[in-house]
């Protein structure tokens, strides 16, 4: 065995083993996968693959190999708690996979694994054990792989059977399925076994026990079930599906017992001790782990673009995040850390995963500002923890409610699973099962609900299989206009053969100008018209539901269409060209943004239509007026030099080395579009797009505001809507101007004496009404009872402003030369409160805002403040009759001096 190999040199050798057998290296795909709403994360090598192996996508090679990023984490059941204080146990992971599209079979995945595992990595063949599947189901054994061990070397003895469960793979109910074939490491005997511990004997390769690890698996997709329960199919062109864990291997080629003893995580894990000042052993390193494995997972999902958030992935991240914050403090670490970590990762894995270094400063503000969000969190719901743990001993209980483990959550963003682990580290439990009811109560906010994508149908992939796919003409010339033929007619989601006047019809063209809506740009509206004119179909949308075929949305409106009619198409070549200046400037300002702003600057998410874009990116704060300006400046700047458009289509690996830039949400093939509206920007894009950039005439930027914590919304309009949006900014400043009889231009000035003006009459109403309230203060005195030999008075105004409360108190607690004031009343639906003390009597030990927040309790609301003066407010105003109450109560007990 070699003790030599890194992690990283694993990870290479593996690539470069298979690209030397003939397989395509393929990048890792996003940890958000692409048209799978079924996924909350790419939890598999094969994920990226799923549409090849199904057939539904086709690629120019039949063999492939990756380094695929995967995220096991989320939902009602997960081991996320086991993270940190198992060997194996991880939240993000690197799968090393090679895949066979139709072409090799067993011999070959079976004779590959062998030589890399014995040879390459060099391991004790006396130490390996595989497995096949035994045959269960009425599915028979596997007895062609079983032959293939042997002859590579592998003891018959040493080749196990094993059942349905560990040893057979379906992709669902229905679909691809097969054996399974495993390589197994024997780690040794000295490893505790709970079957030996029993008396009994370790089952081997089928023990729960970690003497054997599984550092291999195989799958055979070689059947296909059509329907549940039926009998297996034979697939006419059988593939392979290998996984292979690096953190596992690494373990075994490293003589490690533990994954997190690998070089994978010793540096992050020094980093963490670094920080802590104490050593790292495995004994009592649990939160150490924790804080490593959390960081990788955190460093990768927010490069791919998930934030934290109360909802789906987000949710998931932040509940990542906020497990590894809390084992920080549980390390003594009180200030702001987990960024220092998340920055070792990106150092430690950047060279293998450059968008780490690439969203490096964007990586570290996320992870920042997660941290101190969660920390005012934490602190709040520790004493919410420690409150209900008071009352659950003082009703000798020892289980804490869903109920009340919602409400934390829900209202503090505690998370649930960390109530649970504190209860249990403090001896009692959660009703975890009550919670996930309250849960779904609110309409299961925080359940993943798919990926936004939209589900495919069956009828598309049906149509695509059978005519090809569209062939777009919109990138040529104008693009607006194009000759095809109707290939399919779909009417309430199945095909016919032909549609009538009045039918609301989706139609496939082998060719059309028409652009489907895809990548943040709208589709095209037009019309399809056939037989010299007599047949009339409006056009109005385009949408892409499977790669590769567009569908219009039509209404038939004059004539019959057929399958195999012969139509000219045309686009609304007004509303094209609007969005085609959309569309190439939201690459300008992708660009400028990044300029002014810096270059963790990402897309996350847009739309660009006839009338408007949108560009929502990653950045935490508001930009300033300034900022707004420099970005408009760039882009009118770069549309006045009116530079050449260029498009050029190259290989998707090329375009990434030419430093182009990938738009969100965006899946793309093998050979990509690149498109540099101006120098300054390079783009993969299939969109349409100007010619050159003084097509797009001026650039206005209408809004910028926040859309979620750490993404940012800029709405902006070009061209004659630009024109039209700054005409109509004129005519209202001159109506205004005109009402405020003034110019455009001394409006700023007139809008600040108005301003001005409106605050002094302000005040003066406020004088008079404090004067109308008190004058009566005479009256309200006697009111006043005598506890311990002071005044107490309580008395209620509604809907008066705080500045005439406060008014009001201060005369009143200076006519009652000695006591406690206590002002009440609604404004607007709320309560509003205010207690005032006289100086002897805070010198005898009453203290307003200690009052305050007692009587804001009576109200449902909260408050405090100075010994002489406090202020609050509560939410049940039919409740301030109680508060007046509990003042006397309090007073008359509290010990005077």
């Amino acid at each position: 065995m070699s003790s030599a190999l890194s992690a990283s040199q694993i990870r290479e050798a593996f690539l470069h083993f298979f690209e030397g057998r003939g397989h395509r290296r393929v990048a890792s795909s996003s940890l958000v996968p692409q048209n799978d709403p079924t996924l909350l994360f790419t939890n598999a090598g094969m994920v990226q693959f799923k549409d090849v192996f199904t057939g539904r996508e086709k690629r120019d090679y039949s063999r492939a190999t990756t380094s695929q990023k995967c995220v096991r984490a989320g939902g009602k059941h997960n081991d996320l708690d086991n993270v940190g204080y198992t060997a194996r146990h991880h939240t993000f992971f690197e799968m090393l996979g090679n895949f066979s599209f139709g072409d090799y079979f067993k011999a070959d995945a079976i004779a590959y694994g062998w030589e890399f595992v014995t040879k390459t990595l060099g391991l004790d063949t006396k130490r390996l054990a595989v497995t096949v599947f035994n045959g269960e189901g009425g599915i028979p054994w596997d007895e062609e792989a079983f032959e293939l061990w042997a002859k590579q070397g592998v003891p018959r003895e040493r080749i196990y059977k094993l059942g349905l469960k560990d040893n057979f793979w379906a992709m669902g109910d229905t679909g691809p399925c097969g054996p399974c074939s495993e390589i197994h490491f024997h780690q040794g005997d000295d490893i505790p076994c709970a079957e030996v511990a029993a008396g009994r004997s370790c089952q081997g390769v089928a023990c729960d026990c970690d003497r054997w690890l599984e550092i291999w698996n195989l799958v055979f997709m070689q059947f296909e079930r059509k329907e549940k329960d039926a009998p297996l199919i034979p697939l006419p062109k059988p593939s392979i599906d290998t996984g292979a864990g690096l953190e596992r291997i690494a373990s075994v080629v490293q003589g490690k017992r533990s994954n997190y003893d690998t070089d994978l995580f010793q540096s992050i894990i020094s980093r963490v001790s670094e920080l802590v000042g104490k050593r790292y052993t495995q004994e009592d390193g649990a939160s150490m782990r924790v804080v490593a494995d959390h960081a990788r997972a955190a460093a990768f999902l927010i490069a791919d673009g998930v934030q934290p958030s109360n909802e789906g992935r987000g949710y998931v991240l932040r509940r990542i995040m906020r497990r590894a914050i809390r084992h920080g403090s549980i390390l003594g670490l009180n200030e702001l850390f987990f960024f220092k970590v998340v920055d070792r990762v990106i150092e430690l894995m950047g060279d293998a995963y450059p968008e780490l270094r690439e969203s490096r400063s964007f990586l570290l503000e996320v992870s920042r500002h997660e941290e101190e969000s969660f920390r005012r969190t934490l602190d709040r719901g520790m004493k919410m923890i420690d409150e209900s743990v008071a009352k659950l001993k003082q009703a000798g209980e020892k289980k804490l409610s869903g109920a009340d483990i919602y409400y934390l959550h829900g209202t503090y963003g505690f998370p649930w699973d960390l109530t649970e682990i504190i209860l249990r580290e403090r001896g009692f439990e959660a009703d975890v099962e009550g919670f996930w009811k309250e849960i779904e109560k609110e309409a299961q906010k925080n359940k993943f609900a798919g990926s936004g994508d939209k589900a495919v149908g069956a009828v598309y992939q049906q149509v695509l299989e059978r005519v090809g796919q569209s062939e777009f003409l919109g990138y040529e010339g104008v693009g607006h206009e194009g000759e095809g033929s109707v290939r399919a007619i779909l009417k309430g989601g199945a095909e016919v053969p032909e549609a009538h006047a009045g039918d609301e019809v989706e139609l496939v063209l082998d060719r059309t100008p028409f652009y489907g809506e895809s990548g943040g740009q709208m589709g095209d509206t037009g019309r399809i018209v056939a037989h010299g004119g007599k047949t009339v179909a409006q056009v109005s949308d385009a949408q892409r539901p499977v790669p590769g075929l567009i569908v219009h949305k039509a209404k038939v409106t004059e004539g019959t269409l057929k399958t195999g009619d012969m139509v000219q198409a045309s686009v609304d070549g007004e509303r094209r060209s609007s969005i085609r200046a959309n569309h190439s400037a939201t690459h300008l300002l992708h660009r400028a943004l990044k300029m002014v702003l810096g270059e963790h600057v990402k897309q996350a998410g847009s739309v660009v239509a006839p009338d408007y874009l949108r560009f929502d990116f990653s950045h935490f704060s508001p930009m300033t007026p300034e900022q707004q300006d420099q970005v408009e400046d760039l882009v009118n700047g770069w549309v006045r030099e009116n530079t050449e458009s260029q498009t050029r289509i190259m290989s998707l690996e090329d375009a990434k080395k030419s430093g182009a830039v990938a738009m969100f949400g965006e899946k793309y093939g093998e050979t990509v579009r690149v498109v540099t509206v101006h120098p300054q920007t390079t783009e993969l894009c299939g969109g349409t797009h100007v010619r050159r950039s003084g097509d797009i005439g001026l650039f206005k930027l209408v809004s910028e505001s926040g859309v979620a914590s750490g993404v940012r919304r800029i709405t902006a309009v070009t061209g004659l809507g630009a024109l039209q949006y700054v005409r109509e900014t004129e005519r209202e400043l001159k109506k205004v101007a005109e009402m405020l009889k003034t110019s455009p231009k001394d409006l700023v000035k007139r809008v600040e004496a108005t301003q001005k003006r409106v605050k002094d009459l302000e005040r003066k109403v406020e004088e008079v009404s404090v004067k109308a309230q008190t004058g009566s203060s005479k009256d309200l005195l006697e009111q006043a009872r005598d506890i311990h030999g002071i005044k107490v008075l309580a008395t209620r105004v509604d809907q008066a402003d705080a500045n005439v409360i406060r008014g009001m108190a201060d005369q009143l607690r200076d006519r009652i030369k000695s006591g406690v004031v206590l002002i009440g009343g609604e404004k607007d639906g709320k309560v509003v409160l205010l207690v005032a003390a006289t100086k002897d009597v805070v010198a005898r030990g009453i203290h307003a805002g200690n009052l305050l927040k007692e009587l804001a309790k009576e109200v449902n609301g909260r408050g405090g403040g100075k010994p002489d003066l406090a202020q609050g407010g509560g939410e049940d105003p039919s409740r301030i009759p109680a508060a007046f109450d509990k003042l006397y109560e309090l007073v008359q007990g509290t010990n005077l001096a």
